[in-house]
């Protein structure tokens, strides 16, 4: 039976009547200080990617030869169109300035080595001056922290806030704070380097080494082009620990080589050398954290790392992306998001974190308000659309994540992942579409897109470095959906095929509606188990859930068989409809996503039932 399971279509019902308040706002409010009161949607932008107009796509090609998109490729038009696609957040990935294979140093910037960057473009994650921004995203390198900052005062003129990285477990190789504010030392300025560790040293050394870079019979920086800096060879010395925690001179090809680790004061055998957060702490607000470490001693890195995130703060950016944040120690994150949280109590801290036994953690105690939810809900919807799972598995995620269901932000697509539309994902940006409803609609978590996906991006280019599902984020190049959506700067779609724009107006139409619905920051429960046993036509392909708050009762069916229609009666069985206190009587409900269907819902002896008819491709919302 799994093998017909193929999503591509996708119903919701809404219905409104009176309900019971939702039960679990105060453990929501403990556990983030940060509910919001409607849904949240994040628009992930590559910043080097979204305005570059060039379609030459050269494997390994140059700035001149691909192009490269600028900071003032966000016109007023392309944001007001960001935002009108349902978006409240902009999170520019790539601003800070980073290693890259570029000459810059006209302007003050030193040359990177090919051997320790990779790709061309070089990667974002291997950050070289946390202090100003990267020069290739400039019309002016001279004046790009002038031109990034017109930048956010345009996204906070369209009503969106601003998101961008930092990346606290490791820097580039060849790390130089040319743009240090007064009085900040660069890392590792004051580093004892004969030992290997010592609590203010801000990396881990290799004594008595020298770093040796990795070598395959494979790989060859550049494409294998010839390079003044190109010869195999990094002077490094003592070698440092790389940036995945590799503790030899020559790292693996496969490891981090480009960065190096940041030393947060765990001892090389795992003890902490700093203080521990009292018994207690994890229902404690920010205000308490602050406090606690005011009169503390600290590790270097902790003070460095807190005042990069000041500084970005003080300049209007709303909030932060934290880059492998479960692989820093969550005492840090109480340190610096209490900080940041006094500063802008209503930042947005959101954290990369794989591991399910540390969410609280990095939640209570490390005063996240938001993490990633991909090895539960992301890898279960990649499962249903490849036939390697079923749709009844979604209700199990959400209960095991109930308490803490508004803090994990979903995503079916961003720059790390093999892209919705690829071959190696759903194979058909059609066959999203039924992953998007579930992931936007299940939880009152924030939602997250990643630019390209709602015009069908399958990432197909093989650009160099970074390789076919993928689009790279360490290359010149360019998204061609994307670039058809940009029409040349216009940013009005003129390029889109028919069925690239039916997909962002998809897109548009649910984005929007989350952002405005009550019931989607309300309760959740399945309808699911119920309705597989009641054989009254109900395929395992459905899966349905009802969502609920005072204001707003919806119920939410989604049809993720592939060529299937379905033909069946829905079942609200006598517990939920009790819960969601409503009553006998038939509800005329009316399509709110396209207009053009209506149902009814019959509670009789409190069991509400609804007939339910979908075709493969179709989406309905009803509204009472």
């Amino acid at each position: 039976m799994s093998n017909k399971i193929i999503p591509v279509v996708s119903s919701i019902l809404l219905f409104s009547a009176l309900s019971c308040q939702q039960k679990n706002m105060q453990a929501q409010t403990d556990s983030s200080d940060t509910l919001t009161e409607k849904k949240i949607v994040v628009y992930q932008v590559f910043t080097r990617l979204f305005g570059n107009q060039n379609t030459t796509n050269k494997p390994w090609g140059t700035l001149e030869e691909n192009g490269v998109g600028k900071f003032n490729d966000f016109t007023d038009k392309a944001l007001k169109e960001i935002k009108d696609l349902g978006v409240t957040h902009v999170w520019y990935t790539g601003v800070p300035h980073h290693a890259l294979v570029n000459d810059y140093t006209k302007y003050g910037i030193s040359n990177d080595d090919p051997d320790v960057v990779k790709g061309r473009a070089g990667s974002p994650y291997a950050v070289k001056d946390y202090y100003n921004v990267n020069p290739d995203l400039a019309v002016d390198p001279a004046k790009r922290l002038q031109e990034f900052e017109a930048l956010i005062k345009r996204t906070h003129k369209q009503g969106l806030k601003v998101v961008i990285d930092i990346v606290p477990n490791h820097i580039a190789r060849k790390y130089e704070g040319k743009s240090n504010p007064k009085g900040v030392r660069d890392f590792g300025a004051d580093d004892d380097k004969t030992v290997e560790y010592k609590r203010d040293n801000n990396f881990y050394y290799i004594p008595n080494s020298k770093f040796e870079v990795p070598t395959d019979g494979n790989y060859k920086p550049l494409g294998g082009e010839k390079h003044a800096l190109s010869d195999g060879k990094f002077e490094e010395i003592p070698a440092k620990w790389t940036g995945n925690g590799s503790r030899l001179a020559k790292p693996d090809i496969n490891d981090w080589y480009e960065t190096v680790k940041i030393n947060y004061g765990v001892k090389p055998d795992g003890t902490k050398d700093f203080p521990a957060l009292p018994d207690g702490f994890e229902k404690k607000d920010y205000k308490a954290h602050y406090e606690f470490w005011k009169d503390k001693s600290v590790p270097s890195s902790w003070v460095k790392f807190r005042d990069i995130a000041l500084y970005w703060t003080a300049k209007g950016v709303d909030g932060f992306r934290y880059d492998m944040a479960e692989m820093v120690p969550v005492e840090f994150w109480s340190y610096m998001n209490s900080a940041v949280k006094m500063k802008n109590p209503k930042a947005f801290l959101l954290a990369e974190v794989y591991n399910p036994n540390e969410y609280r953690n990095y939640l209570h105690l490390g005063k996240m308000d938001y993490l990633y939810d991909k090895v539960q809900l992301y890898d279960t919807l990649k499962n249903i659309v490849q036939g390697r799972g079923l749709p009844q598995h979604l209700t199990g995620i959400q209960e095991d994540l109930k308490d803490i269901e508004h803090n994990m932000l979903h995503f079916l697509d961003n720059h790390d992942e093999q892209r919705l539309a690829s071959p190696e994902f759903a194979g058909d940006a059609k066959k999203g579409k039924p992953l998007m409803v579930v992931s936007a609609t299940i939880s009152s978590s924030p939602t997250m897109i990643y630019f390209g996906q709602e015009v069908g991006e399958p990432g197909a280019l093989d650009a160099g470095f970074g390789k076919h599902s993928r689009t790279s984020i360490f290359d010149y190049v360019g998204v061609p959906h994307h670039q058809r959506w940009m029409n040349g700067g216009k940013f009005d779609g003129g390029q889109l095929k028919p069925e690239e724009k039916e997909l962002r107006d998809f897109y548009k139409r649910l984005l929007n509606f989350t952002i405005k619905s009550d019931a989607l920051m309300g309760e959740f429960l399945s309808l699911q188990e119920e309705n597989l046993g009641a054989n009254l036509g109900y395929d395992f392909g459905l899966y349905s859930f009802v969502r609920w708050n005072e204001k707003e009762k919806l119920v939410i069916v989604t049809n993720f068989n592939q060529n299937t229609a379905v033909n069946c009666e829905v079942t609200v069985p006598a517990d939920v409809v009790k819960k969601m206190n409503l009553k006998d009587g038939t509800f005329v409900l009316k399509d709110q996503l396209y207009g053009n269907s209506q149902s009814e819902l019959k509670i009789s002896n409190g069991v509400g039932k609804f007939k339910l008819s979908i075709q493969p491709g179709e989406s309905y919302i009803y509204k009472l």
